[in-house]
């Protein structure tokens, strides 16, 4: 008995450390973050490049979806056909949610159906939700 009740107070205890823990990093502002490649159809990356500098951005502020940055890769072959981007979210359901909302736009919709006139711009998207280590100076 003394050691079901030593043990039962020692796994409330780790409860409690494990929630304020929670609590305590949600509190302090810790941020999701989205990084995203697009490997673009054959010669279609200036024109996903323009979508994105001339429309999507708009659009993704619409959706408190922060653009970190976008960047080219130097190298062949990636700098061929590939285009990266970062976005900050608060949460991961705050980023499934504007994503949600942003796909069903209908501003982005037309920019979408319109700049894919003549073809995909995308051929594969890929996306890693990352958060920031203790040392990073994004939180």
């Amino acid at each position: 008995m003394k050691k079901t009740v030593i043990l039962c107070s020692l796994a409330a205890a780790a409860m409690g450390y494990w929630a304020g823990h929670v609590t305590t990093a949600s509190a302090a502002g810790n941020h999701v973050y989205e990084f995203r490649r697009y490997t673009a159809e054959p010669g279609k990356l200036e024109e996903l490049q323009a979508r994105f500098r001339d429309h999507t951005d708009s659009i993704f502020k619409k959706y408190n979806m922060k653009s970190v940055g976008y960047f080219a890769p130097e190298d062949d072959p990636l700098s061929k056909n590939t285009f990266l981007y970062i976005l900050e979210f608060p949460s991961r359901d705050a980023a499934k949610k504007s994503w949600d909302e942003f796909r069903a736009d209908p501003e982005w919709q037309k920019v979408q159906k319109e700049t894919e006139a003549n073809g995909k711009l995308v051929d594969h998207v890929e996306s890693i939700f990352a958060d920031p280590t203790s040392f990073s100076k994004l939180k």
